[in-house]
């Protein structure tokens, strides 16, 4: 037998406590803690789950971010993004393994601000604001999962008939029972595939823009910002809140609660997973795109693969992409279902009850249809809500993912205001609120501008 180093026994006596305290919290989680926030996974698991959350369909939106940037400025805005964000969230995954160390693992990002901030942030500014954000982007996913259908179906029957709603509906219909899986844990082998998805339409995004560049089809390439001076200034900041809506995520506690303890070190490498996909897919499809379509570029790449109705690839590559993009479209829209779930479950399980007996399963059915039925109605309703998302992302994912971070790390840890980490925690959250700000005034304006075409139940 070989020696026990002594240096080993005080770290195996932590990993110990730590496994201790979240059995003794265990005991006492409420129902939606217990039931959706399950803590059994692996630290690749949380790398799904990640890659889920990030590396969505939005990312076909960042060659007409471009269109306000250009290329300069739009390729060092995709890195700063991208290098923030990864800092940001491994900031509060070394918060929340410090409170879990001392025994209050928090599972949600209202529990962090209530702890860390106080009560009233906690309930009045950051869990609304996460709710906001979360609920936001079911409706995003289930809107863009109808325009997706639709895309298919007008390559098939090019004067159909069938209007946009009726698609949304038709995307919803999937939601709904995608929505009942019971836990945000049961979510990880969906989460793998949807990993998959992400990587094979961005190759087809990145591949289609790159054939049409190429060929004669494509339009004659111009990367020149157009406008006036104010709009491109307000261009340019509504950029910045597409690409801070891209790389945003608000559920780092939710996914990291999914962590069968010890959680230390685990979310780094699930984030490194996540990042690993972030460059390949975001930086593809953004460069590709926007050297293929310069500032022709579209509100989704995709859109440009289609003059006047006709294709410029073949129409199998387009409905192979659409499907690509439409069954992952469903797995994002039912990871950021989970915070609406959890609260859901909250409310109405009983978490004394076993997990599917009848007194927790029915409330569970019929809460998660209303919530589902409620997102399709919206997005049905209002397919102008890409707008109307774009002021969310500037008022939630900002705060959310850019600033609360560096706040909890050094409201937590106390680093000398002499040190360069204290700096740069402030000097983020400063820079980061003010484009919030700006990004918001820049979306509420749009918003203003498109007013004229906005009509309910629009075939759009």
């Amino acid at each position: 037998m070989g020696t026990v180093r002594p240096s080993s026994i005080p770290e195996a006596s932590k990993i110990s406590q730590e496994a201790h305290n979240d059995g003794h919290n265990q005991k006492e989680l409420d129902a939606g803690a217990l039931f959706v926030l399950k803590s059994k996974g692996s630290w690749i698991h949380c790398g799904y789950h990640l890659t889920t959350s990030i590396v969505a369909p939005a990312l076909l939106s960042l060659p007409y971010a471009f269109t306000f940037l250009g290329w300069t400025a739009g390729t060092l805005c995709l890195v700063i993004g991208a290098l923030v964000t990864f800092y940001s969230y491994n900031l509060i995954s070394l918060v929340l393994e410090h409170h879990a160390h001392l025994g209050h693992r928090h599972l949600r990002f209202r529990d962090m601000a209530y702890d860390i901030l106080g009560p009233n942030w906690g309930r009045y500014f950051v869990g609304p604001i996460q709710f906001m954000v979360c609920y936001g982007a079911v409706v995003a996913c289930t809107l863009l999962g109808g325009q997706c259908i639709k895309a298919i179906y007008l390559l098939v029957e090019p004067n159909g008939t069938i209007k946009l709603y009726e698609f949304v509906i038709i995307f919803g219909c999937l939601m709904l029972i995608l929505a009942q899986i019971p836990s945000f844990h049961s979510l990880r082998h969906i989460n793998l595939i949807s990993l998959a998805l992400c990587l094979a339409y961005s190759a087809c995004a990145t591949a289609g823009s790159i054939y049409i560049g190429s060929s004669s089809k494509g339009p004659s390439k111009d990367y020149s910002v157009t406008g006036d001076s104010q709009s491109r200034v307000f261009g340019m900041f509504n950029a910045i809140a597409i690409i801070a809506t891209t790389f945003g995520n608000g559920i780092i506690p939710e996914i990291q609660a999914t962590i069968a303890p010890p959680v230390k070190g685990k979310m780094f490498k699930g984030l490194c997973v996540c990042y690993a996909v972030v460059t390949v897919t975001f930086f593809s499809v953004a460069i590709s795109g926007y050297w293929a379509f310069g500032n022709q570029s579209e509100g989704l790449i995709l859109s440009n693969f289609l003059d006047d109705g006709k294709p410029l690839v073949p129409k199998w590559f387009i409905f192979m992409t659409n499907m690509f993009t439409i069954l992952q479209l469903s797995a994002v829209g039912v990871v950021y279902l989970q915070p609406t779930n959890e609260v859901l479950e909250q409310t109405f399980a009983d978490p004394i009850s076993k997990e599917f007996s009848p007194r927790n399963v029915i409330p569970r059915v019929i809460a998660r249809s209303l919530s589902v039925i409620i997102s399709t109605t919206i997005a049905a309703m209002l397919p102008f809500f890409g707008d109307i998302n774009s002021v969310i992302g500037a008022f939630g994912f900002m705060p959310l993912d850019f600033v609360l971070p560096v706040v909890f790390f050094n409201l937590t840890f106390k680093p000398s205001k002499r040190s360069s980490i204290f700096w740069l925690n402030v000097t983020i959250a400063v820079v980061f609120s003010t484009l919030g700000l700006v990004a918001a005034i820049a979306a509420v304006r749009q918003i203003g501008l498109d007013a004229k075409t906005f009509k309910l139940f629009a075939n759009v």
